[in-house]
């Protein structure tokens, strides 16, 4: 017999089952809203992202004016007002014609707007940057803005890419400048790393001079670690462009060209250009690796050459 007292089941505190949501439905649909599974026995094409990443597109002309656009407009701005850069040495590219490599030490991830923006016309207009394939090229959005608003291409850090070198070159050899690090990757602590060989490579295999480069500042204003960058003070400074002679092989050439750019951290550093050549011809330059001691004596010497560079910086304007 029912209970005329007994009111009625509420059905939806009673009922449990959880209704399926719009998201769940469609992640269970496979294609064509996903890509479809490759055929058992057949080799699946590599994935479009890292190394295999297709940059063609980002140099064609719709994508060179938005990339220079952006440049010369938000660029330019957002390195002007965290890094101020200075910006010497460009006379020592007046006999440089034709493509070339700027190879610079590397601080930070400003580091490559501020080359993109301090290098000097035409080369900054028809210019590409090596970029770690694993960072920037990780998945394809980064890609997409990477290869547009940088020019980068993938390029492997731990490995050889045949396809990868093999687009450098092609682009060196038909008219594009490149902008690379030889250290591989950004300082740890503000201090340089040993250069590895690829600039020397590619600059034996395409036949373009390399210009070596030194950028000082950088780690201050987004040091590796740092999610946001801060205000502070940076300096570009170009050297005179090595070109890989017959007798140079690409160890050779790779200390000759951190020898270099030692001799230009030495010249910011003091802001004695002449005393820089001197040590640099005894083959005396202070080295961009810094002591070989406790990291906080490392950045306490770092520190400590900062303030000297302030209170030795020459008064009169560069030209």
């Amino acid at each position: 017999m029912t209970d005329p007292n007994r009111r009625p089941a509420i059905s939806h505190l009673t009922n449990r089952r959880a209704k399926a949501s719009l998201s769940r439905v469609v992640r269970k649909v496979e294609f064509p809203l996903k890509a479809a599974e490759t055929p058992e026995g057949e080799i699946p094409l590599p994935p479009n992202t890292g190394a295999n990443y297709e940059t063609d597109w980002a140099r064609r002309y719709a994508s060179r004016v938005t990339r220079r656009l952006a440049l010369a407009t938000v660029g330019t701005a957002v390195i002007g007002y965290y890094a101020n850069p200075t910006i010497r040495g460009l006379d020592r590219l007046h006999d440089l014609d034709g493509p070339a490599i700027f190879a610079a030490n590397h601080q930070s991830h400003a580091d490559t707007l501020l080359m993109l923006t301090s290098m000097p016309a035409p080369w900054k207009h028809k210019a590409f940057v090596g970029a770690a394939a694993d960072y920037f090229f990780g998945n394809r959005f980064a890609a997409v803005l990477s290869s547009l608003f940088i020019g980068a291409i993938p390029i492997e850090r731990t490995s050889i890419n045949r396809n990868t070198i093999d687009k450098a070159v092609d682009l060196l050899r038909s008219g594009w400048s490149m902008v690379i690090y030889p250290e591989g990757g950004r300082s740890p602590d503000g201090w340089g790393q040993e250069f590895r060989p690829g600039a020397a490579f590619l600059a034996k295999q395409a036949g373009v001079p390399v210009v070596p480069v030194h950028i000082r500042g950088t780690f201050d204003i987004l040091r590796k670690g740092r999610n946001w960058p801060k205000r502070s003070k940076a300096i570009v400074n170009f050297g005179r462009p090595l070109e890989f002679a017959e007798e140079d092989n690409n160890r050779r050439f790779t200390r000759k060209l951190q020898a270099a750019v030692e001799s230009l951290a030495d010249e910011t550093a003091t802001g004695n250009w002449f005393a820089a050549r001197q040590r640099a011809h005894a083959e005396d330059s202070p080295g961009l690796q810094g002591p070989n001691t406790a990291p906080w004596r490392r950045r306490w010497v770092l520190t400590e050459n900062q303030g000297e560079q302030a209170d030795t910086n020459r008064r009169w304007p560069y030209l």
